[in-house]
């Protein structure tokens, strides 16, 4: 029998090990990206929504001043 074959399979299962990891911090990093995104987006809708509560209010057609 062959001698190593415990450590072949140590090895190979060492290997599936990182490229687990690898996929994975692959996998973070577009999550990441997609978080970024939606933080740019969830700002810049923030900051419009400012710019539109800065305008004065309408005046309405319907109501007269009272002299």
């Amino acid at each position: 029998m062959y001698q190593y074959t415990n450590e072949d399979v140590a090895f190979e299962r060492l290997k599936d090990l990182q490229r687990e990891m690898e996929n994975s911090r692959m996998a973070g990093d577009s999550l990441r990206g997609a978080a970024t995104l939606i933080r740019h987006l969830s700002a810049r809708a923030w900051w419009l929504a400012g710019l539109a509560m800065r305008r004065p209010p309408r005046r309405s057609p319907g109501l007269k001043a009272i002299d």
